[in-house]
Parts: structure tokens; C-alpha cells; sequence
């Protein structure tokens, strides 16, 4: 019998073992929640709501306890780990108190005596998540579908299944039926045989596009429902009439927060002609301010990458950007010693084709690029096959709100890092993957969206 083997990113130590379940004892898994399902969905929205509100205080009190426990398995900074967990309570707060609103019938005037349409829940919905943020990008797929009255399995990164069980234990502890959400500690091998499962009724995704494209692939075939939040390089367009301060400080915590390791971080800075030097002087002297250390440590800045197959994996792209032509400015070189370590690096003068600009580079590394104009700048910041998100960084909010509103992307932010809010959808077009997360959109894409006709 295999195992799940969590390791400490910054010591290199192995801090946890987790026994895998077979295909067969998923489904059992798998047929116990279509159960809890059969009788959730019968629930009401109020009964729903007071369990969420529940599950968020359990996230309020056990802060601590989980912020430890993500810091320790994937090694993003302690301080971060308490906003991730913060986080989770008000999306599980947001959907308890909106939820009814959201997935109210909707009258609409025909010929008939009455016709609406109605939201309702379909079954039990698989979903595959990544390790960067282990307990938000769970709880932004589980609020939403419990509150819908689905369940949901996960299948979760091999290195996070502390995080996974933490989860599952959450959910009972707020006094969620059994089989209402189940972690199932499988290996990626067994995915195709769990989607098939008839009581699988659709399947979300956070992780790489090649993933993205094997479980669309699966689904697809099985004519189930699939939601994609894939990869991303965003672009930020850099004005010349930025303050540089400002922008370099928001470039260079956009570039390092989660250790780099974030799929909707800034990665490619697009940077006016006219500015082009004074950006990069001024962002070079930030980022290598920026402490790395353990990421336990309340003052440090960035932490280990999560693996350091991931972090090899990054050096190697750096290095054959350098090789394609390339410009390094700081950073680049693998540290000494234990952790998943990579310095803050910064890559300029790229051009489409090198590795650095067609490619995400999942780490503390920034990508400068140069643009004569606005009109190229745009040009640049679209040539991608990514569109997940996108920003602009300028002091006219009217000249940046015309160029965000030309960027090909799911979101597009002026004067912010591109974040995820409950209230707004989340997702990504081209190869960023497709469907909504959060929001009203994102509460719809695992419901029988059901038209009623009374003559």
C-alpha cells in the first residue's frame, strides 16, 4: 500500500505519512456522500447557512493550529498561512448569508400561467486541488457547492494531506453530516477511475494546464461538467506615469507573496519605454531586500518553494532564459544548504519566445519586458497563450480602466494585485482554463439550471 509522504519544505524533513486508499475503497467513499447527498439536498437554505457560519468559527478557532500546518507542509510564511485561513471563514460566511439570495428562482414572463427557472443541486462533485494554497482553494470550491446542496470529494496534492484530513475534520467538527465532504488520499493514477463513477456528477480543477487538460479529457469523455482555474502568466502594464515607488512595491510583494507560488501573481511587468530603467534599479533593490528565511519566522518575507523538485524545475527555466538572451539582474543561483530555497530573481529585456515570457515560471521570479508604447505594451502583455488574470499600474484610473478592459484575461485589476473575492467571479480564458469560481456565477456551474412551465 503506497503512501502520501509530507515533507518540510524548509528543513528538508519528512513530517508526515499518509496510507493511500485503492480505487475500490474511494468508491465506497464515493457511495457513502451520493447517501449524505440524497438527504443534504432535501435540506434548507437556513439549515445550510447555520452549519457554514459553524465551519467558519471552527476556521477562527484552530487559526493557529492550521496556519502551522500549512506553513510546515508547503512553506509559505506563517503570517500568510493566518490570512489563508482567515480567508476561508469569509467565504464560508459570504455563502451562508448569501447563498439563498444568489440561488433564488428567477420569474420570467411568459404565455404560461407561471415560469421560472430554478437552481438545483446535482450530486456529488469531485475536486482536484493544488498545494499552493491548500485550505482556501478547497474552501472556495466547498462553500459555494454545499451551500448549493451538492457534496464534495477531494483529491488533494500529495504533499498537503495533513491539510486534506485537517479539512475533513473541520467540516464534522461544525456538525456536517457524514459524507458530506470526503477527503480522498488517492494517487493521481486513480483520477480517470473516480470520474467515471456514476455518482461523480461534474469535477473542478486548480493545477497545471497539462492537468487541467487530462481531467477535461476524462470528463469530457463521461459527459460530465468540468470547471478549469489553470495556470497563469499575468501581465501588468506599467504606465509612465506611475508612481515608481508605489509600483515597485506592489510589483515586488506580488512577485514573492506565497514564495512566488501563486497562479494569479504578477509574473510578466510590462514596462513603458520611458521608465523601463528607473523600474528595474528601483524593483532590483527591493526584491533583494525582501528577506528570505523559514517561514516560520514572523519576519520573514518569502520561504521555501514547496518541493524542490519544483524549485530544480525553476532554475532550469531561468537558466535557459538566460541562455535564450535573457538579461539577469539579481538573483538566479540555487542557495546552499537545506529548504526548497530560491532567491528573489529578476530576468529583463525578454522577448516572446524565451522561456521567461511564453512560459509560467511558478516562483520568486519577475519577468521585465519593454514596450516602446501603450499600443505595444498591450500587444506584449496579450501575446500569451495564459489569460488568467491582468493589471494595469498608472496614476490616470481612466487610462488604465480603457487598457484592462483590452487585456485577455478572466480579471483584470488597476492600481491592485489581481486577488479572488467571493463577490466577484474567478477564472480564467485560453489555456488559464474555463468556468467560474465564487460569486453568482460561480454558486451556478454545479446546478441543474432547471426552466418550470405551469400552463
Amino acid at each position: 500500500m503506497s503512501t502520501a509522504i509530507s515533507i518540510n519544505p524548509a528543513s528538508g524533513e519528512k513530517i508526515g505519512e499518509y496510507k493511500r486508499i485503492t480505487l475500490n475503497e474511494a468508491k465506497q467513499k464515493i457511495d457513502e456522500a451520493n447517501k449524505s447527498f440524497n438527504s443534504w439536498k432535501r435540506t434548507s437554505f437556513e439549515e445550510r447557512a447555520v452549519l457554514l457560519h459553524k465551519l467558519a468559527d471552527v476556521f477562527d478557532s484552530d487559526k493557529e493550529v492550521y496556519a502551522q500546518l500549512a506553513t510546515q507542509e508547503m512553506g509559505k510564511t506563517i503570517g500568510q498561512a493566518r490570512k489563508e485561513v482567515e480567508k476561508c471563514a469569509v467565504i464560508c460566511r459570504y455563502y451562508a448569508d448569501n447563498g439563498a439570495k444568489l440561488l433564488a428562482e428567477e420569474k420570467v414572463e411568459t404565455e404560461a400561467h407561471k415560469s421560472y427557472v430554478t437552481f438545483q443541486p446535482i450530486g456529488v462533485i469531485l475536486a482536484v486541488m493544488p498545494w499552493n494554497f491548500p485550505f482556501y482553494q478547497v474552501i472556495r470550491f466547498a462553500a459555494p457547492s454545499l451551500m448549493a446542496g451538492n457534496v464534495g470529494v477531494l483529491k488533494h496534492a500529495s504533499n498537503v494531506q495533513g491539510v486534506a484530513f485537517a479539512i475533513e475534520e473541520a467540516f464534522i467538527k461544525a456538525g456536517f453530516p457524514v459524507g458530506s465532504f470526503t477527503n480522498l488520499n488517492v494517487s493521481s493514477d486513480e483520477i480517470e477511475g473516480i470520474i467515471e463513477e456514476d455518482n461523480i456528477k461534474a469535477v473542478t480543477l486548480t493545477g497545471s494546464e497539462s492537468a487541467g487538460r487530462s481531467v477535461a479529457s476524462i470528463a469530457g469523455k463521461n459527459l460530465k461538467k468540468a470547471v478549469l482555474e489553470l495556470g497563469g502568466s499575468d501581465a501588468y502594464v506599467v504606465l509612465e506615469d506611475v508612481d515608481l515607488d508605489k509600483a515597485t512595491e506592489l510589483a515586488t510583494f506580488g512577485r514573492l507573496q506565497n514564495n512566488g507560488q501563486t497562479c494569479i501573481a504578477a509574473k510578466r511587468f510590462v514596462v513603458l519605454a520611458e521608465i523601463y530603467d528607473d523600474f528595474l534599479d528601483m524593483l532590483a533593490k527591493k526584491m533583494k531586500a525582501a528577506k528570505m528565511g523559514i517561514p516560520t519566522d514572523e519576519d520573514t518575507y518569502y520561504g521555501p518553494l514547496a518541493r524542490a523538485d519544483l524549485r530544480d524545475e525553476l532554475h532550469k527555466q531561468v537558466s535557459k532564459s538566460i541562455a535564450e538572451g535573457a538579461r539577469l539582474l539579481i538573483g538566479g543561483t540555487v542557495p546552499e544548504g537545506k529548504g526548497a530555497y530560491y532567491p528573489a530573481t529578476i530576468l529583463a529585456d525578454l522577448k516572446p519566445g524565451m522561456e521567461a515570457f511564453d512560459q509560467e515560471l511558478f516562483g520568486p521570479v519577475a519577468s521585465v519586458i519593454k514596450a516602446k508604447d501603450e499600443k505595444e505594451a498591450i500587444e506584449l502583455a496579450n501575446n500569451s497563450t495564459f489569460g488568467l488574470g491582468s493589471g494595469v499600474l498608472t496614476s490616470d484610473r481612466e487610462r488604465g480602466e480603457k487598457i484592462a478592459l483590452q487585456l485577455e484575461s478572466g480579471s483584470s485589476f488597476v492600481n491592485k494585485l489581481v486577488v479572488s473575492d467571493p463577490r466577484l467571479p474567478f477564472g480564467g480564458v485560453k489555456n488559464s482554463g474555463f468556468g467560474r469560481e465564487l460569486s453568482g456565477y460561480g454558486i451556478k456551474e454545479f446546478v441543474n439550471i432547471k426552466t418550470i412551465w405551469v400552463d
